[in-house]
């Protein structure tokens, strides 16, 4: 297990060691390298509130637990290469698929088919109670770094530290009734696809949904030159007997088309205050990526509160862990080490 003492000498004061062993410079994706991997060795299976959840899980039973969560339209293989790089650090790497997505499953056909990001982060919550694991390190990107966002603010004892891709991603549903920039727009144009009937029956059409998740894939990573296999192992997820409603309901909500269910209005009135995050952090942004805000980090630092680092990662898209594997298992590493001391320098 990594502890204070044997984390220090497995990383350095200025990370240094793990750099060398996660095989890449974090600023940099040319010296990254992914697709090394084709695929988790197993999945496994646990009931966790509503759901029976799926995941992937690697290295020792009792290392630090790390939850690798990922977004729309991805699922867990965005983290098949990261995920080997942190158990070969002692880390225990959970990566479950979220609701509507792969393996994970509703336990009962009476339960509503709802995305909250309330709902979603209490999915994990349950899952983590499910396995009796008090704390994690939680990382994500897109959907992951908005659940890992709404743990890390309204249950920040589950956390020990946080990886989020783009930053500070809690939604303020009030806040969405407000006309963004015109290039705003232009970047969420499946989410105003997804308001409209045609965009629910595409949604609703397996061939037709698959076809449009790739479309994004191409425009949210331009810089990534993903296989015909690397895609459709993933679009194995998007079968989901619930993808569909999962995904229609999330951005509709978001948007104030649906109401959520009670059951999550108290949650979602603290969110919609934007609540700070006090937990150790690491943000990172993705050059390429259409949804990374200008300042290099400014526009969200001021809601992270504790011990922080913000990067930006050069020539990667969206879909940042698995394009850039070593960067992202390079923050998750710097992540816990905030816990521990101050590092020297700000990347």
């Amino acid at each position: 297990m990594i502890n204070r003492r044997t984390f220090g000498k497995a990383v350095g004061l200025g990370g240094a060691a793990a750099a060398a062993s996660l095989s890449g410079l974090p600023g940099s994706a040319s010296a990254d390298t992914s697709g090394a991997h084709t695929g988790f060795a197993r999945l496994k299976h646990v009931r966790a509130g509503v759901l029976n959840i799926g995941y992937a899980e690697a290295g020792p039973a009792h290392g630090p637990v790390v939850l690798l969560l990922h977004g729309w339209p991805y699922d867990i293989h965005s983290y098949v290469d990261v995920a080997p790089l942190l158990a070969d650090q002692g880390y225990r790497v959970l990566v479950p698929y979220l609701r509507g997505h792969g393996s994970t499953t509703f336990l009962s056909r009476r339960t509503p088919r709802t995305a909250e990001q309330s709902a979603v982060a209490l999915d994990i919550i349950a899952f983590m109670d499910a396995l009796k694991i008090p704390e994690a390190l939680l990382a994500g990107f897109d959907w992951g770094s908005r659940t890992a966002d709404v743990i890390a603010a309204l249950w920040p004892e589950r956390v020990t530290s946080l990886v989020s891709t783009s930053g500070y991603l809690i939604t303020d549903v009030t806040a969405q009734a407000e006309p963004a920039a015109a290039a705003v727009e232009h970047n969420w144009w499946y989410q105003w696809y997804f308001a409209s009937e045609r965009g629910k029956r595409a949604m609703e059409n397996e061939e037709d949904r698959i076809a449009l998740c790739r479309y994004v894939w191409t425009l949210t990573s331009p810089n990534w030159h993903f296989s015909d296999a690397v895609f459709a192992r993933t679009a194995e997820a998007f079968k989901n007997p619930d993808y569909a409603a999962i995904v229609l309901f999330n951005y509709r909500w978001r948007i104030g088309l649906v109401e959520g269910e009670p059951r999550y209005d108290r949650y979602e009135k603290r969110l919609w205050a934007q609540p700070s995050i006090g937990v150790p952090t690491v943000t990172l942004d993705a050059a390429l990526d259409p949804f990374t805000p200008p300042g290099d980090g400014s526009g969200y630092r001021g809601h992270f509160t504790g011990p922080y680092l913000h990067r930006t990662i050069a020539d990667v898209g969206h879909n940042l862990p698995q394009e850039a594997p070593a960067a992202f298992a390079r923050a998750v590493v710097d992540a816990d080490h905030l816990r521990w001391s101050r590092p020297r320098r700000a990347f």
